[in-house]
């Protein structure tokens, strides 16, 4: 088959978790022997001064030059409305069997439709959150836009992915989706067995971005309660953001520096993945996930993972309670609570972790996912 894939965030040159996905999709598709293309951002331009180029096999397509994603924290919407006024005639070059969109930002899906329309491409998107009226919490009043603007995306094609049962269970709130399937985010099980544990041990980790939805301060105030029980206590969280000076300062307040480790985010999935390895518990007590993949990696690393029970949070659904983890109330004192019975409880817990993330294994995912391309 001839696949495209359309987002602007290229992986590696942007990491995060959806263009990560469609990196490690597209190449095995590539290797399964299809031909697959990539429309994005072209953020190898400046280095390569190409526009086009190719990357194990990918077709990588500079739809525009690069542009800051973000603007005061959030998507800009210039970038985004550039971007997908600058696909529709580089994406009207080709005709292919299949074009698989992803679902943010939304303006390249009414590109994609056209093309569709027009070109005779058939058009999947791929929701990897559906936010319906958090949209309200995110913009205020103009939050009305960005929920109208969402439901009619959603309803510019009967074939949908979602990356998770949540993200099902909202669509469904806002448009019938009979035809649309969950396939879920993975991990390269193998590669991750094969990297060896960091010399640096600690109890407990968090990974992630220090922003206000992912809840480190909840964490932090959880773990000087551990430490009533448990004095020597370590906790490693790793990952950079707005919110670290101040989660910084907390750790002082509360008198846990001995307990409490701070490191920057890590390029080197290796290195993250080693830290992981010589922890006990990982602890996501973020309110808002799509997905949650480091949920996943923590499980493929031995690690039981805490999770906490909020209605926007899909990461509570990768968790069977006391095989893989927990979900827990959203306390400091539940979190402390669960941290210490995972402690307890992770040798015995520790091959149910490593057996549910071999259900999230790439090339399971990809067979999936062939099957509703050829549907």
């Amino acid at each position: 088959m001839k696949i495209a894939f359309i987002y602007d965030a290229v992986y590696p040159f942007i990491t995060g978790g959806a263009e990560k996905r469609v990196y490690e999709l597209a190449k095995r598709l590539v290797q399964r022997g299809h031909d697959v293309h990539w429309y994005g951002v072209g953020w190898w331009w400046p280095e390569k001064g190409q526009k086009d180029i190719e990357m194990e096999g990918i077709h990588l397509h500079g739809v525009c030059k690069p542009m800051d994603l973000y603007n005061c924290e959030r998507r800009s919407i210039n970038e985004a409305v550039y971007f997908a006024v600058r696909l529709l005639p580089k994406l009207g070059m080709e005709k292919f069997d299949v074009i698989d969109c992803q679902g943010f930002p939304f303006f390249s899906c009414f590109t994609a439709k056209l093309n569709s329309l027009f070109g005779g491409s058939p058009l999947i998107i791929t929701l990897h959150e559906v936010w319906n009226d958090y949209w309200y919490e995110y913009l205020g009043k103009a939050g009305f836009f960005g929920k109208l603007v969402e439901k009619v995306m959603v309803n510019l094609t009967g074939r949908i992915i979602t990356v998770s049962k949540k993200t099902k269970f909202d669509l469904n709130a806002i448009k019938s989706s009979e035809k649309s399937l969950v396939i879920p985010n993975g991990i390269d099980f193998n590669y991750i067995s094969k990297i060896c544990p960091a010399g640096e041990k600690s109890d407990v980790i968090f990974a992630g971005r220090l922003i206000k939805e992912k809840n480190v301060e909840i964490l932090i105030k959880a773990i000087s309660n551990v430490k009533e029980k448990i004095p020597d206590i370590k906790c490693c969280i790793i990952g950079d953001g707005p919110e670290r000076a101040k989660l910084e300062k907390l750790v002082q307040e509360l008198s846990i520096q001995d307990n409490v480790e701070f490191k920057d985010f890590m390029k080197d999935y290796d290195n993250l993945i080693s830290y992981m390895k010589s922890s006990e518990v990982f602890v996501l007590p973020s309110t808002r996930e799509g997905f949650g993949i480091v949920v996943i990696e923590a499980n493929a690393c031995g690690l039981p993972v805490v999770v906490v029970d909020h209605k926007m949070n899909a990461a509570s659904d990768l968790i069977i309670n006391n095989k893989n983890g927990i979900v827990s109330g959203f306390s400091k004192d539940d979190i402390a609570e669960n941290i210490i019975n995972m402690i307890n409880k992770k040798k015995e817990m520790q091959d149910g972790c490593i057996q549910t993330s071999k259900e999230y294994d790439w090339d399971k995912i990809v067979d999936t996912l062939e099957e509703f391309y050829k549907c």
